[in-house]
Parts: C-alpha cells; structure tokens; sequence
C-alpha cells in the first residue's frame, strides 16, 4: 500500500478478512498482517499451516521468514499471552498499569482508562468499577477526589 493513504490500515484489514473469510476464528487470527494460526494439537496444525500458506500464494501475499515463529506453545499478540491455559495480559502490561501514576488531567486519565479498558476482559464488573472516572472524563468534569482516587487504586 501507498504511503499517505488515510484508510490503507482498514483496506489492509479488510483484504485479510476476506483473504481469511473460512478460516477467521477457525483456526486463524488476523489482525492487519500479523496472522496467528492456533490449534488444539500438532496433528491439526500442520494441515491449517498449509491451507494458510496455499491461500497467501494463491493472494500473491509473502510472509517474512524472519517475522514468523511456529511450533510454539505460546505466544505474544497483541497485549496478550495466549496458551493452552488459555488468555491473559502480557505481564509487562499489568506492570505498567500498576506503575501508572495519579493522573493530574484528563489527558492522563483517558490514557489510563484506555490501557485498563483494554484488558477489561480480566475484570468482572470493569464498567461498573471505572463509571466513577469514566464521568470526569466529560467536558468540564475532571475534579480529582478521594472516590476517584480510590477507583484509580482499585482499578490497578
């Protein structure tokens, strides 16, 4: 894709989506050219890695060999470790909520929400939890007081 084009990263994605179509959460994760191929055991994963490299040849689309890692039992995508025991935040990324400081403006606070709403899948209730700071981040609201304190606390 050209450089300058404002809608090249949702072209990209669309073309993979369609690329993918059968095999989106069959066995195959796209997300822009970052593709992850998962399955329940080696004997299924062979097969899904050739029918992912035959629809990338038949696509005119190249893998860098050097960007690929196979045969692996876990991996890093997207924020998250994903293995056999299931999903969970890459740990650095917890680490730099629980280091986030205090936010002095709404700037920081939005920030904050956005990296704890990322992973708000780990959090029963998150909506509820983060209403309180969620407020303040309307126009003309951002007061920090001891309640918000003590969400900002809970939340990490």
């Amino acid at each position: 894709m050209r450089f300058g084009l404002t809608n090249a990263p949702s072209t990209c994605q669309c073309v993979m989506n369609k690329v993918f179509k059968d095999q989106l959460r069959q066995f195959v994760l796209v997300f822009f050219y970052d593709i992850l191929v998962y399955s329940k055991t080696w004997e299924d994963h062979i097969p899904h890695l050739e029918e992912v490299f035959q629809i990338l040849l038949a696509n005119s689309l190249h893998v860098k060999e050097s960007k690929c890692e196979f045969g692996t039992n876990q991996i890093s995508y997207l924020g998250h470790v994903i293995s056999a025991e299931g999903v969970k935040a890459e740990p650095e990324k917890i680490e730099t909520i629980l280091q986030w400081p205090e936010p002095k403006n709404l700037k920081e606070l939005h920030g904050f929400l956005g990296l704890t709403g990322y992973y708000r899948r780990f959090l029963q209730g998150y909506g509820d939890i983060s209403k309180p700071l969620t407020i303040l981040l309307k126009k003309g609201q951002f007061q920090w007081s001891q309640q918000a304190k003590e969400v900002f606390q809970n939340l990490k």
